[in-house]
Formats: structure tokens, C-alpha cells, sequence
């Protein structure tokens, strides 16, 4: 290869110069400056920027192409002008195709997410995101543009927290590649979702409310010895608040069915991927022998709670098919989470402690600080909440004569406002250093 030759670039004559010619550099007058260097295999280049001598890489041929480097330039040229130390890469991520390809990979082999988590960015990009974005330069990604091929057409098919949901994802995958220096810049930095649609996303409403608590119940009660995993399952969520993943997914060892017991669930099962620990009260430590008896009742000497015939925890296939069976199209399993919450509000439980039951994320100053008060105050909770279990019925379904701990609600009450009290002071003395 030998010298170097003036073209009008484009990709169809960088290919043909690649074919047909020897030389080694190809330049554009139009574009002062830049030059596209073959290697020795000429199906390959490297694209530079040539400035006081200094020869600075921005990217690879073809991986990006011409149309896609132009769009690039002035961004990176006016990051070199400002910063002259500033790396010239123009990124090898072309089209924003290629972009959530990347991501998508990226996210399926992320340990730190969770496999629901994984899931649902991979079919938020491959169902709704790449076919309408595969061949858009990234430069290009405009707000009319992703307005025109995303947020507007989208908007009429998809409920609004889904279509907020995919924008996030398209957030992050731009902000990462960034980082990464993999597209020389952001284009949809700044960006906000309600440029799109001033439309506010409205939460769903609870499908069970107070006043249904004892049909509820008493429908569960009816169920046992007809659907005693699928009746245990719910059962637990409405005791506890849990999500369907941290309870479906349960081993007998999560639990210690003793004085003052305790259910484990570990990181790798929570959605905040932080483990979580709930105190069992008599009448839960009573359902939960009672259901251990009718599992061994029928050979089973696994670990698990709710085995699949896999001889794997039950999947999220066929805890959504329990919910679909038991509420009858009625409510699902998240309404008897939402439900769990609502009660402890009603009954005066205070709201952080709520928070903490629920397993919700909180600040890191409060999750240092509150933990020895706070354990206390959740099983204070729970035994004020399962005395309303009680009351709606839950008796039938622990056997429990007697579910109380020996403990009034008043002075339940007592203990749960002197002991957030003592968080409060640790919190606000901690904040104050």
C-alpha cells in the first residue's frame, strides 16, 4: 500500500477503493482533516482526525460507517477545541440498532439484576425498541425522531408506565454506551419523558380492599385442603406484604419456626437485591407446621415450599396461573401485597416501618441506623395485623386456638411510637454530624 489519495468519501466509494486501489490513506477535502487509514487486509480501517500533527483515533470501518461518522464530527471536533487532551473517539456503536443490541447483551449477563429484571429489558428492547429504532444513526436520535417512531405510536398501544418503562430502558442503554465511550456522544442527554406526553401516569387501582378481607379469607380457608400449595402461597403474601418471586421461591431452611421465629429471604430472591428478614408470628409458625405436615403427608422431603415437578422452586408461570385460579380474574397477587400495606396504615403502623415490611428501598442512612428498633417494631406490626387476620377468620386456616403473643394492642401502640421515636432521634442526630 502506498500513499495517499483525495476522494469525495462515502461508503459506497470507500468499498470500491478498498476493491480497486493499493493506496493507504483515503482523505476528503470537504472534510479537513479526516482520513481513513485500510489495514493490511483493506476490509478494515481505522478512522482519524489529524490536528497540529497529532493524529487522534475516533473509530473502526465499518463498524463505523461514513453516513454515521459525519453525523459524529462537529461533536467531536468541538470536544477537541475545548479540550484538547479530550479523547476523539467517535464510538463503534452506528445506528441505534446496534446500540440496544449491545445493551440488551449487556443486561442478559448483568448478576447484579435480577432474572425478572433481565427479562423484562430484554423484551421491552427486541418487541418494541429495536424494530422501531434499528436503523436510526445515533446522531440522528431527535426528540421529533423517537417522538414519530416510538413515544407517539406507542402511547396508543401500550398503557402510559409501560411506554415510561421503555423509555428508561432507551435512557440508560444511551447514557451506558456514553460512559463506555462506545458513541461519541449522548444525543438524547436531557431528554425527559414529559417532553413527550404531559399525560401523568396514574397508579393502579387495589383490586381488595378492608371490607373484603373477610371474604378473602374466608375464600382461603375454603381452599386449603383442595389447593393447599397454591392457598399457602397467597397466604403468605397477605400475612407478610411479600412479593410472589420472594415467596414462591422459599426453602424450609428461610425458615425458623420457634419462639419469636423469623423468615429469611435472601438477596438473590429480592427485587432490591438486598436480603430481607420478616419475624413469624405463632399463628404463621402454626400454618406454616401445619402445611409442613400435609407435605410430608404426601412424600415430599424437598426443600422447598412450592416445588415444581422439575424438582425446581415453583416458576412465575405457575404462580401466575395460582392468582388466576384463586382471584378469578378478581384481584392478583400484587392486590394482596397492596392490601397487606394498606392495613398497616389503617391499624397505625407508621409508615417507615411499612416501607421496611414491604422490603421497599430506603436511604442508606436510614437502613444503617434503624436496624436494632426497627426489627421490634416489625414484628409489633405483624402481630397487630394477624390479630386482624384473626378477627376476618384466619384461625380456620393456622388452627391456632389462641393467636395472640399476650400483648394489648394499646400497648403494642405504645411501644410502636416509642420506638420510631428512638429512630427518629438516631436518624436526626446521625444527619446532623
Amino acid at each position: 500500500m502506498s500513499g495517499c489519495c483525495a476522494v469525495a468519501l462515502s461508503d459506497a466509494e470507500i468499498r470500491r477503493q478498498a476493491a480497486g486501489s493499493t493506496v493507504r490513506d483515503l482523505r476528503d477535502p470537504r472534510y479537513p482533516g479526516l482520513y481513513l487509514r485500510f489495514a493490511k487486509d483493506r476490509e478494515r480501517a481505522t478512522w482519524y482526525l489529524v490536528s497540529c500533527k497529532k493524529w487522534s483515533k475516533i473509530g473502526g470501518y465499518p463498524a463505523l460507517p461514513f453516513k454515521s461518522l459525519v453525523g459524529v464530527l462537529p461533536q467531536i471536533r468541538a470536544r477537541l477545541a475545548a479540550d484538547p487532551g479530550a479523547s476523539a473517539s467517535g464510538g463503534e456503536l452506528a445506528t441505534v440498532g446496534q446500540l440496544l443490541a449491545w445493551y440488551s447483551d449487556r443486561q442478559s449477563r448483568d448478576r447484579s439484576l435480577s432474572r425478572k429484571r433481565r427479562a423484562t429489558a430484554s423484551s421491552a428492547i427486541k418487541c418494541h425498541l429495536k424494530p422501531r429504532l434499528d436503523d436510526l444513526p445515533v446522531p440522528e436520535a431527535t426528540r421529533s425522531a423517537l417522538d414519530d417512531r416510538v413515544m407517539w405510536p406507542l402511547q396508543e398501544e401500550l398503557s402510559l408506565s409501560y411506554v415510561r418503562l421503555l423509555w428508561g430502558v432507551l435512557v440508560v442503554a444511551f447514557r451506558q454506551a456514553e460512559r463506555l465511550k462506545l458513541i461519541a456522544g449522548n444525543p438524547i442527554a436531557g431528554f425527559k419523558f414529559t417532553d413527550f406526553t404531559k399525560a401523568r401516569v396514574q397508579p393502579k387501582a387495589a383490586r381488595l380492599r378492608g371490607v373484603q378481607l373477610e371474604p378473602l379469607v374466608g375464600l382461603l380457608a375454603d381452599q386449603f385442603d383442595a389447593d393447599p400449595a397454591g392457598v399457602m402461597l397467597a397466604t403468605l403474601m397477605l400475612c407478610h406484604g411479600t412479593r410472589v418471586g420472594e415467596s414462591r421461591q422459599s426453602t424450609w431452611p428461610h425458615f425458623t419456626l420457634a419462639d419469636m421465629g423469623e423468615w429469611f429471604i435472601p438477596a438473590e430472591n429480592t427485587k432490591t437485591r438486598c436480603e430481607h428478614r420478616l419475624p413469624l408470628t405463632p399463628q404463621v409458625v402454626a400454618l406454616l407446621k401445619r402445611y409442613r405436615e400435609w407435605q410430608a403427608g404426601t412424600g415430599y422431603k424437598g426443600v422447598y415450599l412450592f416445588p415444581a415437578k422439575s424438582g425446581k422452586p415453583m416458576s412465575e408461570g405457575q404462580a401466575c396461573a395460582v392468582f388466576t385460579r384463586l382471584g378469578r380474574g378478581e384481584w392478583t397477587s400484587h392486590d394482596l401485597r397492596k392490601l397487606a400495606r394498606t392495613a398497616w396504615t389503617d391499624l397505625g403502623v407508621d409508615y417507615l416501618i411499612g416501607e421496611m415490611l414491604v422490603n421497599h428501598t430506603l436511604t442508606r442512612n436510614v437502613q444503617t441506623y434503624i436496624h436494632t428498633h426497627a426489627e421490634q417494631l416489625k414484628r409489633e406490626a405483624l402481630d397487630k395485623w394477624h390479630e386482624r387476620l384473626d378477627a376476618a377468620g384466619f384461625g380456620a386456616i393456622h388452627g391456632l386456638i389462641d393467636g395472640r403473643n399476650g400483648n394489648s394492642q394499646n400497648a403494642a401502640e405504645a411501644a410502636d411510637g416509642a420506638g420510631f421515636k428512638a429512630i427518629q432521634e438516631t436518624v436526626k442526630g446521625e444527619d446532623s454530624k
